[in-house]
């Protein structure tokens, strides 16, 4: 008797121990970003739940119709964005995470923002050729669509990118406005048209930030005046043209690393999880799949502040080029890499300076430069940008996260040999 339920005890542990082996997997397997993809594979248009009533699926379905009559590669993502969540609130993020996952060379999304409910962002892979980024800015700011609901909005912006004239079309918005963008901010936010009345009434709190930051910027100049006369030795490190208020991100910074530790780290595990199931026969370049994972995962182990964290975000973005064979991919934003991916090369030239450069840029930082204003970039510890440290204290200044390596060097290969590790804590070690 006793053996009979002993055999009975281990029966119903294999059993349990079964069901636990089949389900757990499945229950991991799809993340937010695979999800989304996943769907845009079945169709051009994805409604998550909590926008379904503002766009039923009488609508959606208009919306496929439309984007399938203009023979253009076009998804579209609407889903809310808040701080926090898988994409921490960020409409950049979730176009990176999109785009990595569907491993589509040329493609049009359009998402929806991350800071206005019913607003829309455009971006567009390998360049900007259909100025979508200024065509789904435009359907935001036309006196058409200023009290449209989110399905008509998206389906100007459908309907603008179709047409190819995006930037015309924004530029003459602007006009009618009768002011032009705001220069504080790193471009133009889809859809502000519900808002330009009221955004005085939300950034009150703002003001006094920003006056200190202006009030500490003149006392710089003031300060950096009357060093010229003097004998004084000037400071090593040049002034940047691209200073902030730091007062008015340092909240955000400090509150932004954990989580971006978080993202990381899961697009790290990621992207091991992709390299380990890819077939060796059908993915030729697995082995610099393997070599950047192992890289990204040695950064994050000894990363110290966002700029690594960026590093490794990067590492993975090489990684996932690799495993999907993609040709003369364009790596992370050079100004601020968690923009997202780059969608187009230019030269730049910092601020009076001779030196000029040649990046790759995403949809937002293109727009400031086209018109003359300092991309959003992403900061050091000491709040100054992190390509103006000296390239011998920093791999990422030295490379500009992929932007400035050529004749087939990679962020990959420069952690692997050592560079990661000599450059940390801005100390150069020769050995």
């Amino acid at each position: 008797m006793r053996s009979r339920n002993t055999a009975r005890t281990l029966a119903a542990a294999a059993a349990l121990l079964a069901a636990l082996l089949s389900t757990t997997p499945t229950a991991a397997a799809e993340s937010p970003g695979e999800h989304i993809a996943n769907a845009l594979h079945d169709s051009p248009v994805y409604v998550a739940d909590a926008y379904k009533d503002a766009v039923p699926p009488t609508r959606q379905r208009q919306l496929v119709n439309q984007i399938t009559a203009t023979g253009l590669p076009i998804k579209v993502v609407l889903t809310p964005l808040t701080k926090g969540d898988d994409f921490d609130g960020e409409a950049n993020t979730l176009a990176s995470v999109v785009h990595d996952r569907l491993g589509l060379r040329k493609f049009i999304l359009i998402t929806t923002d991350g800071d206005f409910t019913n607003s829309l962002n455009g971006y567009e892979w390998p360049s900007d050729t259909h100025q979508t980024h200024d065509a789904v800015a435009a359907a935001g700011f036309l006196d058409e669509t200023r009290d449209a609901g989110l399905a008509d909005l998206t389906s100007k912006a459908v309907a603008l990118v179709a047409e190819g004239n995006g930037t015309r079309v924004y530029e003459e918005a602007m006009q009618d406005l009768g002011d032009p963008p705001p220069a504080s901010s790193p471009a133009p936010k889809q859809g502000a048209h519900s808002t330009t009345w009221t955004w005085p009434l939300l950034t009150i709190p703002l003001l006094a930030l920003l006056t200190l930051g202006a009030l500490l910027l003149a006392r710089r100049r003031s300060s950096r005046s009357s060093r010229s006369g003097s004998s004084r030795t000037p400071n090593p490190r040049p002034p940047s043209p691209f200073s902030y208020p730091q007062a008015v991100f340092a909240a955000a910074r400090t509150a932004d690393e954990s989580a971006l530790r978080r993202r990381a780290g899961q697009e790290v595990i990621a992207l091991g999880e992709s390299a380990q199931a890819a077939n060796a026969a059908n993915t030729p370049s697995l082995g610099r799949a393997l070599d950047a994972y192992a890289a990204a995962a040695k950064v994050l182990d000894a990363a110290q502040d966002i700029p690594d964290l960026a590093g490794v975000l990067a590492l993975v973005t090489e990684g996932r080029d690799a495993l999907t064979n993609t040709p003369h991919p364009l790596p992370l934003c050079f100004f601020n890499p968690l923009h997202g991916r780059a969608t187009n090369r230019t030269t730049w030239r910092p601020l009076g300076r001779t030196a000029r450069a040649q990046i790759a840029t995403c949809p937002t930082c293109t727009t400031a430069l086209r018109h003359h204003r300092a991309p959003e970039t992403l900061t050091d510890a000491d709040g100054m940008p992190y390509f103006e440290a000296p390239h011998e204290q920093s791999v990422w200044a030295a490379t500009g996260y992929g932007s400035l390596l050529r004749g087939g060097d990679s962020l990959t290969e420069r952690v692997t040999r050592g560079d990661f590790t000599r450059t940390q804590g801005g100390r150069f070690d020769p050995r």
